[in-house]
C-alpha cells in the first residue's frame, strides 16, 4: 500500500470526493482515505502522478509520503497539530471585532445599552460599522469561503460551502437591506428606516463563521489527542547509537546503524535498534513496546529489542534489525497502516456524506421556497434556509468510525495489542469460536521438571544429580528441564559420566566410577531394572495430568522417577474462563495424544479438545469450524500460518516466528493469554463507541434539518436563529470526537462488565476423523510468480490464493518463485494469475 498525504480537506464530503477520484483512476484496485490523518492508502499498479492528479483536478492537493526514516521524524512531523494554533489565532482576531458587532446589533437595539451619541440615532451609520466589522471577520475567515466555493465551483461541495453560503446569504441580504435603508433615510421614511434595521443579518454572517471556527478548534484539538499513542511511539525511537568502530566508542545517527554493528548501551540508555547480546548481561523495561513495566532479565545471547531501557548492566550487542525493519517501526507501520484503512461499519456513512451537502443545499432552498410561497416575507425565509444550511454537518458522520478506530488501535498498542486493520479491529469483538494451538498459547512451550518421586532410601537431590549427570550430555528438549532444575537447586556435582549412549526415542546410558546409570521412559528401563508396581501407578497417575514420566536406574534397582511437562501458563485457565463467559466456545488443537491433551485441557478449563491434529490439519479443523461460527485461531508457530490465514480472525502471539506474525490480524505483543479477552473486549468496546458515534451525528441531523427549516413552527411555534444552528454544528464534531476519547479510560483487562453474545454457537463433540488426511482427491497448480522477496511476500499471495473459492491450500516459497495450489475445484488459470498480480506480482507460468 502506497501512503500518500491530502491536503484541503475539510469534511467527510472532502474525503468522500478523494476517494471516488482516485478510485476511478485506471490501476486503483482499492484506495482508503482519512480524515483524521489526512492521509491516504492506495493499492494497486497506477503511477503516483496519475494519483496526484486525480487528487488536484478534484480539487485537492496531495504528496507521496518520503520512505519512513529509521527516526520516524517525518511521521511524526505529519500527525504534529498545526491545525489548532491557526484556528486559535483566527477566533481570537474574529472575537475582536465580533464582540463590538454584537455589542451594538443586540445589546443596544435589543437591551438599549449605551452607544457613543454621534451614533445614537444615526442608524445608517450602526448599519456602516456593522458591515464593516462582519468584513474584517469575514477577511480573516477567508479560507471558509475559498475552500467552499472552490469545491463546489469543482462539483464537489462539502461543509466549508454550507458555511460559506449561510454566512454570504446573510452578508448579502444585509447589503441590500443598508442600501434600501438609506434609500428611506433619503426620502425622510423613519418608519421604513426602524423596520429596516431590525432586518440586519450582519451579526449572524460574523457569528456563524466564528461558532463554526470555535468548532473547528475543539474538533482539532480533540482530534490530536486521538493520534497521541501514535504519536508516543514515535518519540520513543532513539535519535543516536553509540557503536564501536576501530575499537572506538563513537556516537552516530541512528541513520547510519547498519546490520552487523556492534553497539554498546549503558545503564539508563535506550536500545537503539534491535540486536543480540553479545558480552554482559542486564534487566530492560520492555513496557514501550509490550506495556508490561516488570524488566526482563537478559543475558549473552538474548535479543534486545530498539526503545527498551538498559536499568542496569552495560551491554554490547551486535544490530540484526535496523530502520523500518525493527520491532518499534513495525509497531508504528501497524499502527499508522490501521488508521489507513476503513472499518466495514464506516460505509454507510461514506455513502451519506458523499451525497449530504447537495442534499442539504437543495432542502436549504426548498425551504426558502416553500415559506415564500405561504406567505413569509423574504427575510423569514432566508434565516430558515441560512439555518438549514448551518446546522447541518457532515464532519459528525465522517468522524464518527475513524476518530473511534484510531482511539482503539492507540489504545491496543499502549497494552501491547496490535491491530493490523481497521477490519481487524471491528471484527474480532464479533468472534463465536476461538480455536487455541497448545504449545507456546496455552502453555509455556518450554517443558519444566514438576515432580520428583525417588524411591525409598534415596533423596530428591541424589535423584537430581544423577538425573543431571546423565541428561548433561543429551540434546533432547526434556533435558533441559532437567538441567534447568539441577541449576535452580544448585546441584553442581562433579559426577564424570563415561560410555555415555542415547537410544533414540527411548533413553541413555552411560556409566558413574563403576555403577551403570540408566535414563528414559518406562519400556526402557525395564529392560534392565525392576520397577515396583506402585511406580508405575505414580507413573500412570502423572501421565494422565499431562506430563512425562522419566525413569532413572542405578545399575539394576530404580531410584526415581521426574516428570517433565510443558506447564500451562498462569493467566491461561482465567483468560479462557473470561472467554466462556463472553459466549465463546474455545477449542483447544494439539498433536499430542489424547490423555495429554485432555489432561492440558482440563487444566486450561477449554470446551472441547482436538488431539492428535498434525500441523498441516490445523487448517482443515479451522475450515470444519467456521461452517459452525465466526472462528478466531490464536498461535505462534511456524505450523500455526496456514491457520491463521484461514480463520475468520488470526491472532499470532508476539514471541512466535515472524511468519505467523504476517499471516494474523492481530498481534499480542507480551505472549499472554489473557489479552486475548482483552483484544475482543476493546473491539467490541469501539464498535460500541461507533455505534453511539453514529447514532449522535445521524439524530443530530435527522433533529436539526427539520428544526432548522421551521417545520414545527406553523404547530409550536419554534424557530431556530442561524446563529444557534451554527453553534449546535460546531459542538457535533466535538461531540464525536470528545465520545471516541472516551475508549482511553477504558479498561480492557477488568471483565466485570463481560457480556455473553446473542448469537454463539453450540458446538457438538468434534471427531477427528480424517482431518489429518485429505479426503478427497484434489488437483494442484504450480504457478511461477516474480518479485516475491520475503516471508512477507508469500504470507500475502498465500492469503490472497486461499481466499479463492475452490482453493483449498497454497504453499508458496519467495527463495523458489512458485505457489502450489490445491483445489478441491477447478479454478481458471486467469483467476488465479489476476489474485496474484493484484498484490503486484508477476505470473510467469501455470503449469
Amino acid at each position: 500500500m502506497e501512503q500518500y498525504q491530502v491536503t484541503g480537506m475539510s469534511c467527510a464530503a472532502c474525503s468522500a470526493r478523494v476517494e471516488k477520484a482516485v478510485s476511478s483512476v485506471e490501476g486503483v484496485t482499492s484506495c482508503s482515505v482519512s480524515l483524521l490523518t489526512n492521509s491516504m492508502g492506495v493499492e494497486g499498479t497506477a503511477d503516483s502522478s496519475v494519483i496526484i492528479k486525480a487528487v488536484e483536478d478534484a480539487g485537492y492537493g496531495a504528496k507521496k509520503k518520503g520512505v519512513q526514516t529509521q527516526s520516524n521524524s517525518s511521521d511524526a512531523d505529519l500527525l504534529k497539530d498545526r491545525e489548532t494554533p491557526v484556528l486559535k489565532k483566527r477566533l481570537i482576531t474574529s472575537l475582536c471585532f465580533l464582540i463590538p458587532l454584537m455589542y451594538l446589533s443586540m445589546g443596544h437595539m435589543m437591551w438599549n445599552w449605551p452607544i457613543p451619541k454621534i451614533l445614537d440615532g444615526n442608524h445608517v451609520a450602526m448599519g456602516l460599522i456593522q458591515l464593516l466589522f462582519t468584513t474584517i471577520i469575514m477577511v480573516i475567515n477567508q479560507k471558509f469561503f475559498i475552500s467552499g466555493f472552490k469545491s463546489l465551483f469543482h462539483k464537489a461541495p462539502n461543509m466549508d460551502t454550507l458555511v460559506a453560503l449561510g454566512s454570504a446569504a446573510s452578508y448579502g441580504y444585509s447589503v441590500y437591506i443598508l442600501f434600501a435603508m438609506t434609500d428611506a433615510q433619503m426620502h425622510q421614511n423613519m418608519d421604513a428606516v426602524m423596520k429596516y434595521m431590525h432586518e440586519f443579518y450582519f451579526e449572524s454572517a460574523a457569528m456563524i463563521l466564528t461558532l463554526i471556527t470555535v468548532g473547528k478548534m475543539l474538533e482539532a484539538r480533540s482530534k490530536g489527542k486521538t493520534t497521541d499513542a501514535l504519536k508516543s511511539l514515535m518519540k520513543l525511537a532513539p535519535k543516536t547509537a553509540v557503536v564501536i568502530h576501530n575499537e572506538q566508542e563513537i556516537e552516530v545517527g541512528i541513520e547510519q546503524v547498519h546490520q552487523g554493528d556492534i553497539f554498546v548501551v549503558k545503564p539508563g540508555e535506550n536500545i537503539p535498534v534491535d540486536g543480540i547480546i553479545i558480552e554482559g548481561n542486564s534487566a530492560l523495561n520492555e513496557s514501550a513496546l509490550t506495556g508490561e513495566s516488570i524488566p526482563v532479565d537478559k543475558k549473552e545471547g538474548d535479543a534486545v529489542s530498539a526503545a527498551t531501557l538498559n536499568t542496569s548492566g552495560y551491554l554490547k550487542c551486535e544490530a540484526t534489525r535496523v530502520g523500518e525493519d525493527t520491532t518499534l517501526s513495525q509497531i508504528i507501520q501497524m499502527v499508522s497502516d490501521a488508521a489507513a484503512t476503513k472499518a466495514p461499519i464506516a460505509k454507510v456513512a461514506d455513502k451519506v456524506s458523499g451525497i449530504f451537502v447537495p442534499t442539504v443545499i437543495c432542502i436549504a432552498i426548498a425551504t426558502m421556497i416553500i415559506w415564500l410561497l405561504v406567505g413569509q416575507s423574504f427575510g423569514f425565509a432566508l434565516a430558515r434556509g441560512i439555518s438549514v444550511l448551518v446546522i447541518s454537518c457532515p464532519c459528525a458522520l465522517g468522524l464518527a468510525t475513524p476518530v473511534a478506530i484510531m482511539v482503539g488501535n492507540g489504545m491496543g498498542a499502549k497494552h501491547g495489542i496490535m491491530f493490523k486493520t481497521a477490519v481487524s479491529l471491528e471484527e474480532t469483538g464479533k468472534t463465536q469460536i476461538i480455536a487455541l494451538d497448545k504449545t507456546g498459547t496455552i502453555t509455556s512451550g518450554k517443558p519444566q521438571v514438576t515432580d520428583m518421586v525417588p524411591v525409598e532410601g534415596i533423596s530428591e537431590e541424589e535423584l537430581l544429580s544423577i538425573a543431571y549427570a546423565l541428561e548433561k550430555k543429551s540434546e533432547h528438549p526434556l533435558a533441559h528441564a532437567i538441567l534447568q532444575k539441577a541449576e535452580e537447586a544448585q546441584i553442581h556435582d562433579n559426577l564424570e559420566i563415561k560410555n555415555f549412549l542415547a537410544v533414540a526415542g527411548n533413553g541413555l546410558s552411560g556409566k558413574i566410577d563403576k555403577e551403570t546409570v540408566y535414563g528414559g521412559n518406562q519400556r526402557f528401563i525395564e529392560k534392565y531394572a525392576k520397577i515396583p508396581l506402585s511406580m508405575i501407578k505414580k507413573s500412570e497417575e502423572l501421565a494422565n495430568q499431562g506430563k512425562t514420566p522419566l525413569f532413572f536406574a542405578c545399575d539394576e534397582q530404580l531410584i526415581g522417577i521426574i516428570a517433565v511437562a510443558d506447564v500451562i501458563k498462569e493467566d491461561s485457565p482465567q483468560a479462557v474462563k473470561e472467554l466462556q463467559n463472553m459466549g465463546i466456545r474455545v477449542v483447544m488443537l494439539t498433536g499430542d495424544n489424547e490423555r495429554t491433551a485432555k489432561a492440558i485441557g482440563k487444566q486450561a478449563g477449554v470446551d472441547h479438545v482436538i488431539a492428535g491434529v498434525l500441523p498441516e490439519g490445523k487448517e482443515s479443523v479451522i475450515r470444519d469450524l467456521k461452517e459452525k461460527g465466526k472462528v478466531a485461531m490464536v498461535g505462534d508457530g511456524i505450523n500455526d500460518a496456514p491457520a491463521l490465514t484461514r480463520a475468520d480472525m488470526g491472532i499470532a502471539i508476539g514471541a512466535g516466528t515472524d511468519i505467523a506474525i504476517d499471516a494474523a490480524d492481530v498481534v499480542l505483543m507480551k505472549s499472554r493469554l489473557s489479552d486475548v479477552p482483552a483484544a475482543i473486549r476493546l473491539s467490541r468496546a469501539t464498535l460500541k463507541n461507533i455505534h453511539e458515534n453514529l447514532f449522535w451525528a445521524f439524530i443530530y441531523n435527522i433533529i436539526g434539518i427539520p428544526l432548522a427549516a421551521g417545520a414545527w413552527y406553523m404547530l409550536l411555534g419554534w424557530k431556530l436563529n442561524p446563529m444557534f444552528g451554527a453553534a449546535a454544528m460546531s459542538l457535533s464534531s466535538f461531540c464525536v470526537v470528545t465520545n471516541a476519547l472516551r475508549l482511553n479510560l477504558f479498561k480492557m483487562h477488568d471483565a466485570s462488565k463481560d457480556q455473553k453474545i446473542k448469537n454463539s454457537v453450540v458446538l457438538e463433540e468434534i471427531q477427528v476423523q480424517n482431518i489429518t488426511k485429505q479426503e478427497e482427491k484434489t488437483m494442484k497448480k504450480t504457478m511461477k510468480i516474480e518479485g516475491m522477496m520475503c516471508g512477507h511476500c508469500e504470507a500475502a499471495v498465500k492469503k490472497a490464493l486461499e481466499s479463492l473459492e475452490g482453493v483449498e491450500e497454497a504453499i508458496v516459497s519467495h527463495e523458489e518463485g512458485t505457489a502450489v495450489v490445491s483445489m478441491t475445484n477447478e479454478v481458471s488459470d486467469d483467476v488465479l494469475t489476476q489474485t496474484v498480480e493484484d498484490k503486484d506480482y508477476k505470473v510467469t507460468e501455470i503449469e
